[in-house]
């Protein structure tokens, strides 16, 4: 077939398995979307407010669907929008190929209008990177983007293409995609295989990297095997049914106290797809101390997470799904493993240290009470994303999740503005699901434009605001450790919010006090349109447990008694 670079460019996303995209259009971008207008039977295009949201959604979608999210955008700001969505997605491991305009070749280099060398400005925060200055290469390097997006440690990846390249014509021969493959190191299979089998108090901590391998079912298997409780990361919330007895909560800065007295108790902790991060480890030196009589077995595809903030005494380089099947096939001819006296500790613990949120007013409104609530009327059969600060905490903590692929959240980044993006773009892969966006009223003040994207598509997601009218998370630290100085945290923005959601086209609903909560969240969930939920809620809930900054990971604050 003899075409134009736009139609190749739109045949490798056919090629790919591409059905949806994100995007706004723009000079640079021109003939992409005119290609785009024949293609409209095959591939979904969803305009969005921004092309920061943009990314958001196609991350979202990512994360939701497990496929490989894309997004287009036009140069200069266009691409530019776009690099907070790709550095959210690079920090999290997210399959995302971003694809840009640029001016055309001969004007590269020469401060045009709307000119940004943005594969310069992305290179840090990308997987890969390209500009296609020659036709003839453009569908090979498409191919090899989404390759590289998805092999070994997922990853975003941008394509920039100066608007010659996609006028330019050549012959263009389809292709069927790669497949990925992975190995596993004997000597290392069996070395892991050995410490797990020798431990008395086996301990797993699951990150997101058994989610990016769809390793959850394994995961739950391996830890009925070896018979261990489970403690996640916010990347990994969803590896694990939360209703599970081996279940204990994440593990960290929020963490709950099971969930540290197990770390410390343990002899053997197996990582499994995660890098311990600083909001795990809190304190590297206390963290090391507190497990000094364990043994670590590390788990995990990227070998470059090795050592680097933990160091393990044995470490399995590979695919977590791979890793954990070979693990197993050698556990099973070790005989039944059961640790009865382990478990009761971890379910006395368990019984001992509930998270439970609790207000002097019986009306008052709950996040605990609210999230609960939601999963019972959506019964599961939802997906939620977040923004970021304590609605984000209070969701990781409250929120039951039971399903696979059910959360999309920006961890390594903290994004605030990720969630709404992230909730169209995972609706429009999940159609058949709830999806609802927890926000907090900061960061809905940095999306709410997306509301108009949710009124044009008529896409039914729920926008939750836990409206307290401060930067909440902020604000906690600066009760604890700043004296009370509330210093630009404090917003009372005076927003009408249903009165806003309705000048954008939705619906909105205010809840204001408990007995209200399950009337109109059932309401939101059963209304079949766009839904703005404004919850208001007190300035003054916190998120706890809580480890404050440098501070052992096994000793979290449970109340805050400061006096403001």
């Amino acid at each position: 077939m003899y075409l134009n670079g736009s139609q190749i460019i739109l045949e490798c996303l056919l090629e790919q398995g591409v059905d949806t995209v994100f995007g706004y259009p723009g000079g640079a971008v021109l003939n992409i979307y005119d290609a785009l207008y024949d293609y409209s039977d095959k591939i979904t295009h969803i305009l969005m407010s921004h092309e920061q949201h943009a990314g958001h959604a196609a991350d979202g979608y990512s994360r939701t669907t497990g496929k490989t999210g894309v997004v287009f955008a036009t140069s200069g700001p266009g691409a530019t929008n776009l690099v907070t969505a790709i550095a959210t997605a690079n920090m999290d491991s997210i399959p995302m190929v971003a694809i840009t305009g640029n001016v055309g070749t001969s004007l590269l280099g020469l401060d045009s209008f709307q000119e940004v060398d943005i594969t310069g400005i992305t290179m840090p925060i990308t997987k890969h990177n390209y500009i296609v200055k020659d036709v003839t290469k453009l569908a090979d390097t498409i191919r090899e983007a989404f390759f590289i997006a998805n092999d070994g440690r997922k990853g975003p990846v941008l394509i920039d293409i100066p608007k010659d390249i996609t006028a330019a014509k050549c012959e263009y021969e389809p292709r069927t995609p790669v497949g990925h493959s992975y190995s596993v190191n004997k000597a290392e299979i069996e070395a892991a295989a050995e410490v797990i089998a020798s431990a008395e108090r086996p301990f797993i901590f699951a990150g997101g990297g058994v989610c990016l391998s769809g390793a959850e079912d394994k995961l739950k298997k391996f830890a009925d095997m070896i018979d261990a409780p489970v403690s996640l990361s916010l990347m990994g919330m969803t590896a694990l049914d939360n209703k599970s007895d081996r279940y204990l909560g994440m593990l960290g800065m929020h963490g709950t106290k099971p969930s540290a007295m197990a770390l410390t108790e343990s002899d053997v902790i197996i990582a499994v797809g995660t890098r311990f991060s600083d909001r795990v480890t809190c304190s590297t030196d206390s963290f090391m101390e507190n497990i000094k009589n364990a043994k670590i077995v590390h788990i995990e595809i990227d070998p470059a997470e090795f050592d680097k903030n933990v160091p393990a005494h044995v470490h399995v380089q590979s695919d977590v799904g791979l890793a954990l099947d070979e693990i197993m096939k050698l556990l099973a001819d070790k005989g039944e493993i059961k640790h009865p006296d382990w478990m009761g500790k971890i379910a006395k613990w368990k019984e001992e240290y509930p998270l439970k949120q609790v207000a002097a007013d019986s009306e008052a409104v709950l996040p605990q009470y609210v999230l609960e609530t939601l999963e019972e009327i959506t019964e599961g059969n939802s997906v939620i994303t977040t923004e970021v600060g304590q609605h984000q905490m209070w969701t990781a903590e409250y929120y039951p999740f039971t399903s696979p692929k059910s959360m999309a959240t920006s961890g390594g980044l903290g994004t605030m503005g990720y969630g709404l993006g992230a909730a169209i773009g995972a609706k429009c892969g999940n159609p058949d699901k709830t999806v609802v966006n927890i926000a907090g009223d900061g960061s809905f003040y940095m999306n709410m434009c997306e509301l108009s994207t949710l009124a044009k598509y008529n896409i039914p997601v729920i926008e939750l605001i836990f409206n307290n009218s401060v930067l909440g998370m902020v604000r906690q630290w600066q009760r604890l450790f700043y004296n009370c100085h509330f210093s630009q945290t404090t917003l009372e923005k005076p927003t009408d919010f249903e009165t806003l959601a309705k000048g954008f086209g939705i619906e909105a609903v205010t809840i204001t006090k408990k007995s209200e909560v399950r009337e109109k969240l059932e309401q939101a969930v059963k209304c079949g349109r766009p839904v703005l939920v404004n919850c208001v809620i007190d300035k003054d809930i916190n998120v706890l447990p809580m480890v404050p900054a440098g501070a052992s990971v096994a000793e979290p604050i449970l109340e805050i008694a400061v006096d403001c």
